[in-house]
């Protein structure tokens, strides 16, 4: 890789490192001396850096992501490039909230999504979104508990059960259920039909066009600030697709999915990142690298890979009760 000039730390590196466009920078590790002293320390610019190579590298577990397959690192290169403000913030929330107590994660992710939602590359996205259809059902959340058992099924036909306010409203009352209620010991999250859930109603995204008021209304009714608090006794029962929000929320507990559920977090296409939980619960289940290699490419990934990265606790031929 050719040596670029500019402003960063990374520079001291040499010819393992490369900006591109300003936008992002990759480090080619197996051209890095391992014992330069750049390595202990990297002052990470705010903006995407990519490592190649091996992880084992002292610098690898600085960077923001490490391109592994599924993901190819053109892909990853174009779809930073189309979004570059919103893959900036992505990674600058990733590193931020490490380690950070959960509660206070979720407000920063909604902060920061709250910023991108005001933004020039979110209103492109807007701006070419289709229309909604017509006459499509509000979400419904049907609630039964069985025993100390709390099973709760997501149905919204003819949306692949995606999550508009009322199914949003429903899983945020349900889920305050279950942490005010100390004998429930197990919350069950399912999809009906064929699909556990294509995330968010796009059709409702910029209904809200101030973004204070936006995050001000997610800090009163987003199921992931419930989610949190429960997750050690949910388990979501994954098949087909399981997409953006359905999958923020999902991540928060056990995950036990069939063997054709597929994962996709599409947000950085709108000018956004994962704003239902996403950031906190998917970088505290497979890391802050592998979190910002789902987003950043934009790829859908397959359960062998999710459960291979800890994404998907157990992989099932058939979900049963």
């Amino acid at each position: 890789m050719a040596h670029r000039d500019y402003n960063f730390d990374v520079a001291a590196l040499g010819e393992g490192a490369e900006a591109v466009q300003g936008s992002l920078v990759v480090l080619d590790l197996d051209r890095i001396d391992p014992f330069d002293p750049a390595c202990k320390r990297l002052s990470l610019p705010p903006c995407p850096v990519i490592g190649l190579g091996d992880s084992r590298h002292p610098l690898a577990a600085q960077l923001d992501c490490l391109v592994e397959p599924p993901i190819r690192l053109e892909g990853l290169i174009a779809a930073i490039r189309a979004r570059p403000l919103a893959a900036a913030i992505l990674v600058q929330l990733l590193r931020l909230i490490e380690g950070m107590d959960p509660d206070r994660a979720l407000v920063a992710e909604s902060l920061a999504y709250a910023t991108l939602q005001g933004g020039d590359e979110h209103a492109q996205w807007l701006a070419q979104r289709r229309a909604a259809p017509k006459d499509v059902p509000a979400g419904r959340l049907h609630v039964t508990r069985k025993g100390d058992v709390l099973h709760l099924e997501m149905d919204r036909p003819g949306t692949h059960n995606a999550i508009d306010a009322a199914l949003r409203d429903a899983l945020r009352e349900a889920l305050d259920l279950a942490v005010l209620d100390p004998t429930i010991v197990r919350v069950e999250l399912r999809g009906a039909g064929r699909t556990f859930g294509v995330g968010a109603e796009l059709t409702e995204f910029g209904t809200t066009r101030d973004p204070a008021q936006a995050h001000a209304i997610r800090m009163q009714t987003l199921p992931a600030l419930a989610a949190v608090r429960c997750g050690e006794r949910l388990v979501s029962r994954v098949q087909g697709l399981c997409v953006g929000a359905s999958l923020e929320l999902a991540a928060f507990g056990r995950i036990e999915a069939r063997r054709d559920a597929v994962f996709h977090l599409p947000e950085l296409a709108m000018g956004l990142l994962p704003g239902a939980g996403g950031c906190v619960s998917l970088s505290r289940r497979i890391g802050r690298q592998r979190t910002a290699l789902m987003v950043l490419s934009g790829r859908r990934i397959g359960v062998e890979t999710a459960l291979a990265w800890g994404l998907v606790d157990s992989c099932v031929d058939t979900l049963v009760d």
